[in-house]
């Protein structure tokens, strides 16, 4: 397949913003600010210099470590810049140059930030949830691909399907099952895709946490009573869905 300048263009600016999320992974669980200061090591506290703080390259030639300290980089910086990458690039494959485009772009950002916070800290940010699910409904009324009403239902059934999971987990298992955080990390993916594409993220979401689990479990990585955070696997399923949600249908009703 040949890859022309825009192609390359997307690709790069992915890894940008896949390293500004690291930052946000980093700080906002920190109550930190996001802008000040600059990047700098978490372990001696130097300052990154330009030349260190190069996307995806930099980790490469500084073979995972800090220059000055040289304590290891998490492997989670490179991993989230080329994730980021790769999601830009299959987005704006997929869309072209459009409208939906750059709103699945900013999504897709947010979705990576909640899942790898969820991840390292059990938690699903408020400061990105919630302004996230007003923004979401706001714009279904602007864009020509979703509805407000089909907005507003995808909020209501994800969210909702979520809390009523929870509520019986917790009745049943006598512990949280699904966190508040699910439920409104469910309600922003809603917003943005819709009702019959929030489904389908839940139920990936749903397959591929207990493949994860029966995984985790087997393997003796986890037992039957550690948590696992729930928050990855919605982003994962709600990212195969934007992707590739209409393939997903159409091959389920072909078959």
């Amino acid at each position: 397949m040949y890859y022309g300048v825009n192609d390359v263009l997307i690709f790069i600016l992915g890894l940008i913003v896949g390293s500004f999320s690291n930052v946000c992974i980093y700080r906002i669980p920190r109550n930190k600010s996001i802008i000040y200061p600059a990047s700098h090591c978490p372990k001696c506290r130097s300052n990154i210099s330009p030349k260190d703080n190069i996307p995806l390259l930099s980790y490469i030639l500084l073979k995972g470590r800090c220059r000055n300290c040289k304590s290891k980089i998490s492997i989670q910086y490179p991993i989230v810049e080329l994730l980021t990458g790769l999601i830009y690039l299959i987005i704006y494959l997929i869309y072209g140059l459009s409208v939906q485009s750059l709103i699945y772009i900013i999504l897709s950002a947010a979705l990576i930030i909640i899942a790898f916070i969820d991840l390292n800290e059990q938690i699903v940010p408020d400061v990105i949830s919630l302004p996230g699910i007003v923004i979401g409904f706001i714009l279904s009324f602007f864009v020509p691909y979703i509805s407000f009403i089909n907005s507003a239902l995808g909020i209501v059934v994800g969210g909702g399907i979520i809390l009523i999971i929870g509520l019986v987990g917790s009745v049943i298992f006598k512990k949280e099952v699904m966190g508040g955080g699910d439920v409104k990390l469910a309600a922003i993916i809603g917003a943005f895709l819709g009702l019959k594409y929030i489904v389908i993220s839940l139920f990936l979401g749903f397959f591929l946490g207990a493949l994860a689990g029966i995984f985790l479990i087997l393997s003796k990585i986890k037992s039957r009573e550690d948590m696992v955070p729930f928050g990855p696997f919605i982003v994962l399923g709600s990212m195969i869905t934007l992707l590739w949600g209409e393939k997903i249908i159409s091959w389920y009703l072909g078959f």
